[in-house]
């Protein structure tokens, strides 16, 4: 089992032996020597009894249910964020943040390991997942400019509605030109 720290929007862990077992697993990224875990990884390792987090500067680790409640608190529409992460991880994708590509999530296809420098076509991004609460609307150029940004880094964009029952139903979404 890992132990990490919260510190604001992320989980650290210091541990040096744990980094490779966390990146072989598709998790964290290292950052001047210890690894970063996202809320989101962090509540999934969390619930799976793979990780226990401990608050900055405190001896006790977060219930699960307390946990989730900082994480509700701190990251918008992490709940919907959590049930496609967890769906998508459990199909046996690998799943990092969309940040810097304007999503919540890159998704790599099955069996991929992160990996710097020169990749081959099926090591790059396969979606860039949007995973939104089914009550959520937006406008159309917004729609348009994430298809656009998915389109231009050569991957499909994924719509993920979360239903009021934890149910996903993806919804690939393309542009075409006649």
């Amino acid at each position: 089992m890992f132990e990490g720290e919260l510190a604001e929007q992320r989980v650290m862990i210091w541990q040096k032996d744990d980094f490779e077992e966390l990146f072989e697993s598709g998790y964290g990224k290292e950052v001047e020597g210890k690894v970063e875990l996202t809320l989101i990884e962090s509540m999934y390792l969390l619930k799976r009894g793979k990780l226990k987090i401990r608050a900055e500067s405190k001896k006790k680790f977060f219930s699960e249910e307390d946990f989730f409640n900082y994480c509700k608190k701190t990251e918008r529409n992490f709940h919907a964020k959590l049930v496609v992460y967890t769906d998508l991880r459990e199909k046996g994708f690998l799943v990092k943040t969309g940040f810097k590509f304007g999503c919540d999530f890159r998704v790599y296809e099955r069996g991929v390991k992160l990996k710097k420098g020169p990749k081959q076509a099926h090591e790059h991004t396969k979606w860039v997942v949007h995973a939104i609460p089914e009550e959520f609307s937006c406008s159309f150029p917004e729609l348009s400019r994430a298809v656009r940004l998915a389109q231009n880094i050569r991957t499909e964009m994924i719509w993920a509605i979360v239903d009021s029952e934890s149910d996903v139903t993806y919804y690939k979404i393309t542009r075409i030109s006649p």
